[in-house]
Parts: structure tokens; sequence; C-alpha cells
């Protein structure tokens, strides 16, 4: 990662008093070309929170809501596409107020013909997925009350089943970009082993609330069903995230035990505690 620790703590913004328990604050996305995706995400529904154009490759673009920056764009000149069967970027997760503003989101994505990757309901969230130009995948989603999340065995139970679309449309209002209530939900990324990965995370203070098979743990702080998700989809055993690699730069994160530092985890994505 270019951008050293020292810079990263100076562009903080303010985050709402609404997510200041929050633990995820930001993602940094390494990109090719930075007036695509500035364009991309601003369909979206973000905004430009601060701009380092000027900067060269050591500027960028932050994206968000108001004064809450979520996203940087950075980027890389000279990098290398992601290779299949490689570390990285599953997808980071825009979690959104409520119901009503996914069903706002959903129907701003069909008049503005924002392509879907998919959509589910995961039993304690219904989600919404996209793919950016550069091939970052995209979770846009919404909880449940905690109080109607079920349990089996001490874990919450979660699922990949059919999103009821028409039920979101219902409750859809006009969507003039992503409310304040907005926050970096959670990161879900491909390692290649999930034992070495749960044990690193549970370092961080992560706890496993869910794990599928061998194929995906979901890990989280405080109770939550995930803030982290964690799969060999891509493959076991699979090579690091590199630094002349387009696709993930890191993400930072905020926890009142944990001492500011800029980390590694050990498929090479880059951690900032803030």
């Amino acid at each position: 990662m270019a951008t050293n620790e020292s810079s990263l703590e100076n562009t903080v913004t303010t985050i709402p008093e609404s997510a200041t328990s929050w633990p995820l604050r930001r993602v940094g996305l390494r990109v090719q070309d930075l007036s695509r995706s500035i364009e991309y995400y601003t369909k979206l529904g973000l905004s430009i929170v601060r701009d380092e154009r000027t900067a060269g490759s050591e500027g960028g673009v932050g994206m968000g809501v108001g004064t809450h920056e979520l996203l940087i764009l950075r980027p890389l000149s000279g990098g290398r596409p992601r290779a299949a069967r490689t570390a990285g970027l599953f997808h980071f997760a825009l979690l959104v107020g409520d119901d009503a503003e996914l069903g706002s989101f959903l129907q701003h994505c069909m008049e503005a013909n924002i392509p879907l990757a998919g959509a589910s309901d995961h039993l304690v969230s219904q989600a919404l997925y996209l793919t950016d130009p550069e091939g970052n995948g995209i979770e846009v989603y919404s909880d449940r009350p905690r109080e109607q999340w079920q349990y089996q065995n001490g874990n919450v139970l979660m699922d990949t089943l059919p999103l009821n679309a028409r039920k979101l449309l219902e409750q859809a209002g006009p969507f003039e970009g992503f409310s304040e209530r907005l926050r970096l939900g959670h990161m879900h990324l491909n390692v290649g082993n999930l034992d070495r990965s749960q044990k690193f995370y549970e370092g961080l203070g992560l706890n496993l609330m869910v794990g599928w098979a061998d194929q995906a743990d979901f890990m989280s702080w405080n109770g939550y069903h995930h803030h982290l998700g964690l799969n060999v989809w891509a493959g076991r055993n699979v090579a690091p995230v590199e630094a002349d690699v387009y696709g993930i730069d890191f993400f930072e994160l905020h926890r009142p035990d944990l001492a500011p530092t800029t980390l590694q985890d050990p498929d090479g994505m880059t951690i900032v505690v803030v």
C-alpha cells in the first residue's frame, strides 16, 4: 500500500454520531481508471468527500455521504489486473439504514440501468450485489432487527435464499443518494486458509459466528452477524495479495482495545487500525 499510515490517519473524517461505535471505517481500492470509478460510484449514490487527484499516484478520492468517508479510490499507475485463484476482495458491503432505503436503492438501480450481480435474503439481512467497472464486488444491504435473528447451537442462522424484491420495492421512495446512516457494514475476503485467517482475526478480537462446511467463516465483534467474511472460493492456498495488483488496497477499523497500527493479514491484505 503506497499510502502510509500517518497520511491515512490524517484524512479520517468525522463519523456520524450514530456510527461512532461501529468498528469498520473505510475501505481503499487501487484502481486503473480513476475517472471511470468515480463516475460509477457517484451514479451508485456516493459523493466525493475528499479530492486529492492533484497529488498524482499518492493521491486519490474519498467517497461517502456528507463528511463521512467510506471508500477511497487510489490510482495505481502500471498496475496489473488481479489474477484468478488469488487472495483479495470478494466484496465490501455498504449497510443502509433500513429496508425502505434498500428498496429505494433497488428502484434507483432499475431506473439508472445499474446492473445487479445478484440479490439474496440471508435471514439476518437482505442484500443486493453489484460489480464495479474493474471487477470489485459490492454488497448493499439492510439488516433485520436483532430480535428477529435466530440461533442454533449458539450460532446465528444465515442462509442464501431468493430476495423478495417486490416487497422491497413496495417500500421504495425517491433516491437522491445514500442517507447519513450509511456505513461500511462488513468486509468479505478470498483467503487461502480458513483456519489460519480465523486465528489471525481472532487476535483482533473478532469471534466466529458461523462456519459453512470448510468453505466460509463469518466473524464479528459484539455479537453482530458478521463484520468479516472469509472464504476459500478462489481456491485453497491461493497466492497472496500483491501491491502492484488492482483491487483491495486496505481496510480500516477502530476498536477501543486496539492500539493504532498498520498490519497485514496472512494473505497480504492491509488492515489499518485507527
